[in-house]
């Protein structure tokens, strides 16, 4: 073996880039065109007939009906300065027990007007208070009117100034 021939059997051959270029581009290629094929909505997005399933289903609403409370303004005081509580809201009753839910409207208003004015001004500063309130509104409801009458109360308007 001449010396030619040494120095090539012990030189590392060196190893080409070009497949990791190409990794990297197809890699680059793929994540584009993934993301526009969520962002257009080929992949993932609503289906075609969406429209035609909304069409479909709109007679499976319940039948349910609602009926309005007669505003309230309730008179609270604080550290001897006047402020009032606007509150406004319906009911959500099944359709068959509407009727005797506008009977008991003047009941129902009573009831609201009675717990709303014993509430303590500080407990509606709280930030959870409207949940709290909402609750134990709708069940002074339901009780007044009967159980299975009342789905839910519904609060329109509930202003403190």
């Amino acid at each position: 073996m001449d010396e030619s021939e040494a120095q090539a059997v012990d030189a590392p051959k060196k190893k080409s880039k070009m497949p990791m270029i190409i990794g990297l581009l197809l890699a680059l290629a793929g994540g584009g065109g993934g993301f526009f094929a969520v962002y257009s909505g080929i992949i993932l997005g609503p289906p075609s007939h969406a429209d035609e399933e909304v069409e479909d289903h709109a007679g499976d609403l319940p039948d349910i009906a609602f009926v309005e409370l007669t505003p309230l303004t309730v008179s609270l005081f604080d550290n001897g300065r006047d402020r009032h509580l606007r509150f406004r809201a319906q009911l959500e009753t099944p359709g068959q027990y509407q009727g005797d839910v506008e009977k008991l409207l003047p009941r129902i208003v009573d009831v609201l007007n009675s717990y709303l004015r014993a509430v303590e001004l500080d407990d509606l500063k709280d930030s959870a208070a409207l949940v709290r309130l909402r609750a134990q509104m709708l069940r002074r409801v339901q009780i007044v009117v009967g159980e299975g009458r009342i789905n839910d109360l519904l609060i329109m308007e509930f202003v403190l100034n």
